[in-house]
Order: C-alpha cells, then structure tokens, then sequence
C-alpha cells in the first residue's frame, strides 16, 4: 500500500512516521509536508534512509503541486496531520490558518476525488477537540457534541472536518475522522505548554503560565495518539468520526507543578527553585476553560485505549528533552531551517 502522510516533519506527523515506517516495510510512505517553522527534518533522522520512505516538499495551499502528487504516487491511503495549530499565532495572524487548514484540506480532498475511482482510497482526517469549545465543570465531547470554535484556529479545524464529512456524503469519498485532545510527547515544538515549560525550566526563564492555570486540559500522549490513528484506520467504520483521549484531565498549573517536581529529581535540584519561576501571565482572549473526551466510541468499535498515563508519559517527555540537547539547540538556533534551505531553498517540489 502507497501511503501519503500530509505534515510528516511536524510534532505528530514525525512521531507517527518514526514508529510505522520500520514496523511496515510493506507499506511505501510519503511525507508531503511544506517545510514550515515547526516542520523539523532533524526529527526524521532515524527513517530518512529507509527504502520505504521519502520526503516531497508541496504546500497543500497549491492545488498543482498536489494534483502532480497524485497522479505522480497513486497513493492508496492518506493521513492528514498538515495543519496550522498554534491558537495564539492564530489570533495574531489568522490568515495563514484559512490557508494551510480550510484550503489545504479543500485542495487534498479534490485531488483524492479526481484521481481515486468510488470505492477506492482512503482519507484519514486528524483533528482537535478544541471544536467543540469549551465545557464546564463536568462533562465531556462526544462524537455528537455541537460544534462552537472560539479560535481562529479551531474555527478553520471545525471547517475542514466539515468539509470532510461533505466530500464522503455529496461525493462518496472514503474518509474518517478523529477528534485528539492535546498532545505532548518527543519532538514537540517548544511553543506548546509541556516543552516550553520544560525548556524555560532548564535554562532557569520565567514559566509563563495564562490567568490563575485554572485552564483544564486532557492530556494524550503522542505515541497513543498515533497508535489511535492506525487502529481507526485499520478496524474504523467509514464516514464515521471518532474521538482520542487520553483519560489525563489537568489543571495547566498542575501540569506545570507536575514539571517542575520530575525536572527537579532527573536534574537533583530543588523543585522549589522551579517552581519559583512560575509567572501568571494575563489570560489570551476566547480562552476556552476545560476540555475533556469520552473516547467510548474508540474503545468499543476499535478496542484501544490509551497505554500511558499522564504521570508515565511526563516522565518519558522530560527524559526525551534532557536526552536531546542536539534537537533542542538545532530549534532554539534555527540550524534545523538550514536543511530545509539547502536541499530546498524558496522552491516548493512538484514530483
């Protein structure tokens, strides 16, 4: 099976590669992926030699590059990391998220429906819970949930899946959908919570945490995440949407105390001299207050629940940090992008 993996060299995407391509020698993998910011090739150093991978760099925005794509690879099945995700870049500067998640997914989706045949191929659409908007004290999305996207970010997320759903119901195309909750794990960009925190903490910076950290979240480990994924793939119905959650509900200043304690033991400090530098930071706007998933549906059609509770996955994040000052330098100096320069420059890759 020839599979292409849309934003292979981001956070989930990577980690998702890393642990199918040695596993599936059977299975051809292409990583399309335009190379931004948060793309890091160096996260992808382990397969970039195997003779089932490869790297093609295309900006879904670019309906050529990727109808060239298609009719180039034939691919049997897609899964669609590719994605803006940031909320607070999404406040500041929104456009790039309509580009990258409503009129990327719009174009990958034509190309699925002019180059398969009805009753072939497969769309696997990742998405967030964060459209659903945000929940109270109790309770928690279901695959029903009305959507009510508050950022920019989940308001281009929520359209997409719809597109999604529109392109199986009008035109037949097989597609499923899942709905994660927040992720946290290796080769994580350091603009999220969890690596930030971990990274400012080493270098003795301020750890700016949003309002009072009252701001719950259910945290998922990556690795799960991407086990999910491949087991909806595989035993999932078509059409059908399906929610991933990690079964970890956090208060972020929880999370950030929960940092501070492993960093303290792993580095044999004081966990009060971390947590000493905790700074509550003026809240951003449309801060939802609570996510939570009920991944019954997961369990019960498709027999997965998570492996890693919060307190296993934490710790394995902080050791993979502390393990690789080499990937972090490479971020932090932007030696990473110079990869992408050289064997790229300004130029997007038709195949």
């Amino acid at each position: 099976m020839k599979i292409v993996v849309t934003g292979g060299a981001g956070f989930i995407g990577s980690n998702f590669l890393n642990g199918l391509v040695p596993r599936h020698p059977e299975h051809s993998f292409i990583n399309l992926d335009k190379l931004t910011y948060a793309a890091n090739v160096r996260s992808l150093a382990g397969i970039a030699e195997a003779p089932n991978y490869k790297l093609v760099r295309v900006d879904l925005a670019d309906f050529a590059a990727v109808d060239a794509l298609f009719a180039a690879e034939k691919p049997d099945l897609v899964v669609h990391f590719a994605a803006e995700s940031h909320v607070d870049r999404s406040i500041v500067g929104p456009r790039d998220f309509i580009d990258a998640n409503i009129v990327g997914t719009f174009n990958l989706l034509e190309a699925c429906r002019k180059h398969w045949p009805r009753g072939h191929g497969l769309l696997h659409h990742v998405s967030t819970d964060e459209v659903y908007g945000s929940l109270g004290d109790t309770g928690a999305f279901t695959e029903e949930t009305r959507y009510d996207p508050s950022s920019p970010y989940s308001a281009s997320k929520a359209a997409s899946d719809h597109l999604v759903r529109a392109y199986h119901r009008t035109y037949g195309l097989a597609t499923k959908v899942t709905n994660c909750s927040n992720n946290y794990g290796p080769r994580q960009f350091p603009e999220k919570l969890i690596p930030l925190m971990i990274l400012n903490a080493l270098e003795g910076k301020p750890l700016p945490v949003y309002g009072a950290g009252l701001n719950v979240r259910d945290w998922l480990y990556v690795d799960d995440h991407c086990e999910a994924i491949w087991t909806v793939i595989q035993k999932g119905r078509v059409g059908e949407t399906y929610n991933i959650g990690g079964r970890s509900e956090r208060k972020n200043i929880d999370v950030v105390h929960a940092i501070c304690a492993i960093l303290a033991e792993e580095t044999n400090q004081p966990a009060a001299k971390l947590t000493g530098l905790i700074k509550y930071v003026t809240d951003r706007p449309g801060h939802d207050l609570r996510y939570a998933i009920d991944a019954t549906r997961l369990a019960s059609e498709c027999g997965w629940t998570p492996r890693e509770t919060f307190e296993t996955g934490l710790k394995k994040t902080v050791r993979w940090y502390l393990d690789n000052p080499q990937w972090i330098e490479d971020v932090r100096s932007g030696e990473y992008r110079k990869w992408i320069d050289r064997n790229y420059g300004e130029r997007t890759a038709h195949p």
